[in-house]
């Protein structure tokens, strides 16, 4: 049985190919696990929607039962549930929206949505604690590269001071793997083979780092074509994997961490959190310690097991929006697949598309 005190509240994510539930009260992490449909896709070589919701609709329900578990709780012990609204798969969306609105019902408790990059942000509050105010958070994913100046996560807007023009950083990896012919999800493989690689091998181009580029924008287009051109000039022989690896994570590393940084200067800023599935990378990890310690800053990053998609993180922000009397969602909360990431809460309604349409 849960303690007196705040509310325990079920966070559920379902954004993509992974089923996650995570229980959390009053910043701690009391319970979680996670299912993923990731083999299931690996043979297409990307997600394929229609998988990763059924994969959804059939892992949902187990994966709150181990998370509660894992806590040592029952349903009964459930204050609050919040859940991913956007953004993400369309369908995928839709299962965990459906599971937690049942929940949030059943039990007579209030709903949240929870924007999905939030969630990326809160999931360092679960391992190092209440997040500076303001700090500077890097967000780099399959989908997505921001550079974000954030303050109270739960009340305050969330500023963009930049994000990617094109292909986010993850989906540079995952396209530029192929082409190594290394296998699906491209990430870890190609932090996997760059360990045997030389860094400098190959003069792979730094995007948008000129004087007069966008200082805090991304692009990571030209740099998953030079790759792939690089590839097709060894046309008939075999191709050095580990050197071609090993220099393309050198320049996507590089390129996070200088913006990064600069921005922290910029905007004196003492503490940069990095978080998202490429947070995962060593190289993004290692250089970002090298550089935050030689400029004064504190650099943040969640555990492996918190920087790729999970319940915890949405379970956080849920957390956050509780002790923070945010107004709960209302019932006819929709999902909202390409929500732009403004506040943490994400409560868009199905009437508002339909005014819109």
């Amino acid at each position: 049985m849960a303690s007196p005190g705040s509310p325990v509240v079920l966070g559920i994510e379902s954004s993509c190919d992974e089923t996650g539930a995570g229980i959390v009260r009053d910043g701690q992490l009391l319970g979680h696990a996670v299912a993923s449909s990731m083999d299931e896709h690996a043979r297409y070589g990307g997600v394929v929607p229609e998988i990763a919701a059924r994969a959804h609709v059939h892992s949902l329900t187990p994966v709150v039962r181990r998370a509660l578990d894992d806590a040592g709780l029952t349903m009964a012990d459930i204050g609050a549930v919040a859940v991913t609204t956007g953004p993400g798969l369309s369908g995928a969306l839709q299962v965990g929206l459906a599971g937690a609105k049942g929940l949030a019902y059943g039990l007579g408790v209030p709903l949240y949505g929870v924007h999905h990059l939030a969630g990326h942000v809160a999931a360092d509050t679960l391992e190092h604690g209440p997040l500076p105010n303001p700090c500077m958070v890097l967000i780099v994913s399959g989908g997505h590269t921001s550079l974000l100046l954030v303050r109270d996560l739960a009340r305050d807007p969330i500023v963009h001071l930049g994000d990617t023009l094109d292909d986010a950083a993850g989906e540079c990896f995952d396209k530029v793997a192929r082409v190594f012919g290394l296998p699906y999800p491209g990430g870890p493989a190609i932090d996997r083979a760059a360990r045997e690689g030389d860094p400098k091998a190959v003069a792979f181009p730094r995007p948008l780092t000129g004087p007069r580029d966008d200082p805090y924008g991304f692009s990571f287009s030209g740099l998953k074509t030079a790759a792939a051109r690089w590839a097709e000039r060894h046309s008939g022989q075999e191709l050095p994997v580990a050197d071609g690896a090993a220099s393309l994570q050198e320049a996507v590393a590089d390129v996070l961490t200088r913006k990064a940084v600069a921005a922290c200067k910029e905007h004196g800023v003492g503490t940069l959190v990095v978080v998202g599935g490429v947070a995962a990378n060593s190289r993004v990890r290692s250089l970002a310690e090298e550089r935050c310690h030689a400029a004064g800053i504190t650099l943040r990053v969640p555990p492996l097991r918190l920087c790729t998609d999970n319940g915890a993180m949405i379970a956080a922000v849920g957390d956050l929006l509780v002790r923070a009397g945010a107004e709960p969602a209302p019932l006819d909360l929709s999902t909202d697949p390409s929500a732009p990431l403004e506040y943490a809460a994400l409560h868009p309604v199905a009437r508002a598309a339909q005014a819109a349409a």
